[in-house]
């Protein structure tokens, strides 16, 4: 599909979505800040009762009655809004591109490919929770703007630090990491360890907490001369670590639950200058024709991808079997086609990249087995159409928030699809068997702000021990009626990992062989969402033929 800054194809149709949606958001804004204002987050409650405030249920009397009012006024200009706006949807495209020149610098780790041989590539997936505020707070996270913005900032400062590491022999296969693993001297407890001392000490310190958020350490510059090695622990062949900061050299970001158009924009003015290729707004809104989606989407997708490589095609199919409140949003794929901007001989280099989210609630595993058909079905036919004969595939990547563990009985149907043959999970040892180094990524929604919780620095401790790790990530969900044994004999506690990275080597198996350099669990968004975003990096070694 042709890419445009619009999803619109003229200025016309353009600016008569922009009046309606102007018609519309008031109405909308109102709506929002009544929830918001009767929904509190357990980290506001808890601040009320250190402060003392006694003013809260005034506020909530007198700010549902205003807000409630300015719902009512506003409502028949919505409704004319409306009127304008729905019939728009079905020529607006499904995504919008912005495009800018790459203006923060990020280390090139392909500069010297042609000596060594290997090209690398850095991955970034995550879960932001980015519904508008009052119906975030449903999942206890609130001040979604602000989030964007910090969100936007933290992926930045982490991303372009240098990339210098230790590699450290894990003594166990038990999968927690304490200091007490490494074999080289420790570094002060602040940095517990394997991560990135100076900049997590200093963020620690620089963390103020205001109007339910952490405030971002801008110092970045500084702070990036300070970095010290960071420390892999290698398990079996994966080097993994939890880490405080974002991993370096990121070379594409996506991100699932980006609803919010304003959040999706601060996501994207923040990231735009890294990264210089951004899809946002991706998915379709209103009544679709037949076979395409069901019923009314009130919500996009909720996809979001942000590349340093230009965007060469993309795609977004939606799909057509939600179910209940899910099916609100038009939750689906993203397949884009990227140029590397390397070339061999007289073939270029281009990547895959496909994002999704599946469906949620639990119970509805059939669903998602489908839907998971239809994806392998659409990234292939994709594919199909859009490879060609002067190219070099260097990477397939499928990412996204899957909503099934691989450890839950009731998700057995999902763990056995074929989706984990054509696809390799770093992760998995066989259908409901993690390897022993792995962490869930679902976070108890309850306890986000749990002392043992709400930095990166407690979050990132907490990963790392068994036995934290059973208070503050989901467990597992049984079988209706049958008892649930979890973990087995001599396994560690994992949790549920709902947010996969997968890779397929045949797609690059003619001209390379693929390799995982690293596995990444990030906590710098604690307190931020409720998932704990996932990295790789994939190095593709080129045969000998092709160098």
């Amino acid at each position: 599909m042709s890419l445009r800054a619009s999803p619109f194809s003229n200025f016309f149709l353009e600016g008569l979505h922009a009046v309606g949606w102007g018609l519309i958001f008031p109405c909308f804004w109102f709506l929002d800040r009544l929830l918001a204002v009767c929904i509190s987050t357990s980290l506001e409650r808890m601040w009320r009762r250190e402060m003392e405030c006694y003013l809260h249920p005034l506020q909530v009397v007198f700010g549902s009655v205003l807000f409630f009012i300015l719902f009512i006024i506003s409502t028949p200009f919505a409704l004319l809004g409306f009127m304008l706006w729905a019939p728009l949807q079905a020529v607006r495209r499904p995504f919008a591109y912005y495009h800018q020149e790459q203006i923060i610098p990020m280390e090139d780790r392909n500069a010297r490919w042609e000596e060594t041989g290997k090209v690398s590539f850095g991955f970034l997936t995550g879960n932001l929770c980015f519904l508008p505020d009052g119906i975030a707070r449903f999942n206890n996270l609130g001040h979604t703007q602000k989030r964007a913005a910090y969100i936007g900032k933290s992926i930045v400062q982490g991303v372009t630090r240098p990339h210098i590491r230790i590699f450290v022999d894990s003594p166990s296969s038990c999968g927690t990491v304490t200091p007490s693993s490494s074999l080289i001297p420790q570094p002060p407890p602040t940095s517990y360890g394997s991560i990135e001392g100076s900049i997590a000490t200093n963020q620690a310190e620089d963390v103020r907490e205001t109007d339910g958020l952490p405030k971002p350490n801008c110092n970045q510059n500084s702070d990036q001369h300070k970095d010290p090695p960071r420390m892999l622990f290698r398990d079996a062949d994966v080097p993994m670590e939890v880490s405080s900061l974002f991993p370096s050299s990121v070379d594409v970001v996506c991100l699932q639950e980006v609803f919010d158009k304003r959040a999706a924009m601060k996501l994207t003015r923040a990231l735009g200058p890294l990264y210089g290729h951004v899809l946002y707004d991706v998915g379709v809104y209103a009544c679709q024709p037949a076979g395409t989606c069901s019923s009314f989407k009130f919500f996009n997708s909720g996809l979001f991808l942000a590349s340093r490589y230009p965007v060469m095609e993309a795609e977004y199919r939606c799909f057509p079997n939600g179910r209940g409140e899910d099916a609100l949003a038009a939750k689906g794929l993203l397949a884009v086609k990227v140029e590397i901007g390397l070339r061999k001989g007289e073939k270029k280099m281009v990547g895959y990249i496909n994002c999704t989210h599946l469906h949620a609630p639990e119970g509805d595993g059939a669903i998602r087995f489908e839907q998971l058909n239809l994806l392998t079905k659409w990234i292939n036919e994709f594919q199909a159409v859009t490879r060609r004969e002067d190219e070099m595939v260097m990477f397939d990547v499928l990412c996204g928030d899957f909503n099934f563990d691989n450890c839950s009985p009731d998700d057995r149907l999902e763990q056995s699809h074929s989706v984990f043959e054509e696809y390799i999970d770093p992760c998995r040892a066989g259908a409901g068997r993690e390897k022993p180094w792995v962490i869930g990524t679902l976070l108890e929604q309850p306890t986000l702000y749990d002392e043992n919780m709400r930095t990166p620095d407690n979050l990132q401790r907490t990963l790392e021990t068994e036995e934290l790790r059973k208070d503050y990530i989901s467990p597992p969900v049984p079988v209706e009626g049958v008892p649930l044994v979890y973990p087995e004999p001599d396994q560690p506690w994992t949790g549920r990992r709902i947010d996969y990275l997968l890779y397929r080597e045949s797609s690059v198996s003619s001209h390379g062989k693929t390799e995982l350099e690293e596995f990444t669990y990030v906590t710098q968004l604690a307190g931020l969402t409720d998932h704990v975003p996932l990295a790789f990096r994939l190095s593709v070694s080129l045969e000998s033929q092709h160098m």
